[in-house]
């Protein structure tokens, strides 16, 4: 299990079960271990999810991003739900930008 802080400085963890449901699910993914944890530490985007989840998004190459959805379940604690790259954004859906 590995942790980062979101933007808010809220520890983020991903585990193995949820690593491996990710790549599971989103073969594409698999080898980007490292990057699904530097978008959430460090992304260039934030969406507001679903039911009260978070959509850290950060550009890989032309017109491809990865998202990662995660949940701040406290301000002490919080977890990566699923990831996967898309080449669409909502942006109006966006609550945080990096300047």
């Amino acid at each position: 299990m590995d942790i980062v802080l979101s933007i808010e400085g809220v520890p983020i963890r991903l585990t193995a079960e949820r690593w491996f449901h990710i790549v599971e699910n989103h073969d594409d993914l698999a080898g980007h271990y490292d990057d699904v944890l530097e978008t959430v530490e460090n992304p260039e985007l934030i969406l507001r999810g679903y039911r009260g989840s978070f959509i850290a998004v950060r550009g890989y190459g032309r017109k491809r991003y990865l998202a990662v959805i995660y949940r701040q379940v406290s301000g002490e604690d919080g977890f990566i739900i699923t990831a996967y790259f898309t080449s669409r954004i909502e942006r109006k859906k966006a609550i945080w930008k990096r300047r």
